[in-house]
């Protein structure tokens, strides 16, 4: 078997996909979960299997810097929105961080990823998904052929929540406004949504994480996709079948 279909088969047992049994005695004795790679010069091996991109959900516009009476707008680059997150304390998050966590990547991306909050390792190295669940990301990355320098990672709030926990309204509203900036300057071609509060905040809804998957809704009119936070498929594996259909649709919005 080669290097890269040893690879490959690792990405799909590892995001779930249709149970096949290998010829080789030692794989026939465990279960392996992934779909078999189309024949050269066919589609992407992303596709194989990947559900039709489903029927619009929500359409929501962001607010204006002038509505959330702040100076936001006048920040014009990424940088100057980064610096302004670091040097700044906007709720009670902040005074506890070690580094606050601004986002990472390219600042024209096409694909956007939104988390929920920063972790240990995020805290302590002022970079988003560097921990376990942004290996599993990286891996979801490199499986839909999306390289991680070429994409946009930030959370819904830039500090990391005592204990992990969820981040509280005052929080989330705290820090919005520096996420509304960030995706006005990148004004991708898709936002993929990871976790029910960044489903939420960004749609501004109280709604369960199975009731916003599973459509297309629109921020200021750029489609987005809602799925489980990589760390959630680490708790409940199963999730993760779901979740590779998630990102597959945001990947074919991505080519459109």
């Amino acid at each position: 078997m080669t290097d890269e279909r040893r690879r490959y088969l690792a990405q799909q047992i590892e995001l779930g996909g249709s149970e096949i049994i290998l010829g080789h005695p030692r794989a026939a004795q465990r279960d392996l979960t992934m779909p078999t790679p189309p024949a050269a010069g066919g589609s992407p091996k992303w596709m194989k299997g990947a559900p039709p991109i489903p029927g619009p959900g929500m359409a929501v516009l962001s607010p204006t810097a002038a509505l959330l009476g702040n100076d936001l707008g006048a920040l014009a680059s990424m940088d100057a929105v980064h610096e302004r997150i670091r040097t700044t304390s906007c709720c009670d998050l902040c005074p506890h961080r070690t580094n606050a966590v601004p986002g990472e990547g390219d600042p024209r991306a096409g694909l956007v990823l939104v988390g929920e909050g920063p972790g240990a390792t995020e805290d302590a190295t002022g970079r988003p998904f560097v921990g376990q669940a942004g290996g599993l990301l990286d891996s979801i990355l490199e499986a839909i052929e999306v390289p991680r320098h070429s994409v946009y990672i930030t959370n819904i709030v830039k500090c990391r929540p005592p204990q992990n926990r969820k981040p509280l309204p005052d929080e989330i509203a705290a820090c919005l406004p520096y996420l509304h900036r960030q995706l006005e300057l990148i004004q991708p071609k898709v936002i993929l949504a990871m976790g029910g509060t960044a489903g939420e905040s960004l749609l501004g809804v109280k709604k369960s994480l199975g009731e916003l998957r599973g459509k297309v809704h629109t921020y200021n009119g750029i489609p987005l996709v809602v799925t489980y936070h990589p760390a959630a498929l680490l708790r409940n594996p199963n999730w993760k079948k779901p979740t590779w259909d998630d990102v597959r649709i945001a990947r074919q919005l991505l080519d459109r």
